[in-house]
């Protein structure tokens, strides 16, 4: 039989990065973690964490913290139907680690998720990257849902449609007027510096292409952050591809411009989950599919 008391410290390991943290998060000591972790490598045969700056799970390490995950869901549920069961209320609460992208949690996702969270005391662990790369959390096993633009679903997983995001490319007025008063030309676009969201937000470039036709490197600053991306835009230091929603206050105020009001990039979004039923978790995608058809486009 397994030991969760040892698995519960990988997991703790994995997920919070280091044996420290881990450690506070257990209230436990590190010397504690340590030797759980040693002793159930012990008893799997095989080494589970990388120790580093941050630990990482080797892939029997990441196998043993999805089951982990499932468990600890299963017994959350399992405790808000029988309030009876020793334990604390505090150790069923179910927590789910989603990975969702900037824009949506800028936008939609944290008002479709509040009222769910506040009503099953579920707990959010949130895992921000770009909605082209959210997958790879998904067949990495660090998440037990992602928002992404994959609709085919990974192995074990199932897919479901959210909606879509609506983007333009906009910038300060007198930014227009310094860079592109001869128009959006391949020039133009080509000194004129760009923002990125990082080194995977590839909108920028797609908005160029389908513009000029030409595959070009613009200089690019780099702002991961959904409302810092949208400042560097207003406040002139770049153009960039944001969504409707999230700019409709700056361009009913002039504070934006579109560069080009016929040109609009739509994101499909999609919603993976586990395909293993876990009511908490089920019942989170229903709630998240019923607020995206409102929210989303």
């Amino acid at each position: 039989m397994l030991d969760y008391a040892l698995l519960n410290a990988l997991l703790a390991v994995v997920r919070t990065g280091s044996f420290e943290r881990a450690a506070r998060e257990l209230s436990i000591t590190p010397s504690a973690v340590s030797q759980r972790v040693k002793l159930l490598e012990e008893r799997v045969g095989s080494l589970l964490v990388r120790r580093g700056q941050p630990c990482e799970a080797t892939a029997s390490g990441a196998l043993l913290c999805r089951h982990t995950e499932r468990v600890q869901l299963l017994e959350a549920e399992l405790g808000g139907r029988m309030p009876a069961l020793p334990g604390a209320s505090g150790e069923r609460r179910a927590r789910l680690r989603i990975a969702v992208n900037d824009d949506s949690m800028s936008t939609w996702f944290l008002a479709a998720a509040a009222e769910f969270c506040v009503e099953r005391e579920v707990l959010l662990d949130l895992v921000v990257d770009d909605q082209d790369h959210t997958a790879q959390r998904i067949r990495d096993g660090d998440v037990q849902g992602a928002v992404t633009t994959l609709a085919e679903p990974v192995p074990g997983w199932r897919s479901m449609k959210l909606g879509r995001m609506r983007y333009s490319a906009v910038c300060a007025p007198a930014y227009f007027a310094r860079h592109f008063a001869h128009g959006l030309t391949r020039e133009a676009l080509r000194q004129a510096p760009c923002v990125n969201f990082n080194d995977k937000d590839e909108l920028q470039r797609r908005f160029i292409r389908r513009v000029t036709r030409a595959d070009i490197h613009p200089p690019a600053h780099v702002v991961p952050h959904g409302a810092g991306f949208v400042s560097a835009c207003t406040t002139g230091m770049a153009w960039g591809m944001c969504p409707r929603r999230l700019i409709a206050r700056e361009l009913e105020s002039g504070e934006l411009v579109e560069m080009s009001p016929g040109v609009r990039f739509d994101v499909d979004l999609h919603w993976q989950s586990w395909r293993l039923a876990v009511g908490w978790l089920d019942d989170f995608s229903a709630m998240l599919k019923r607020h995206a058809k409102l929210l989303l486009d």
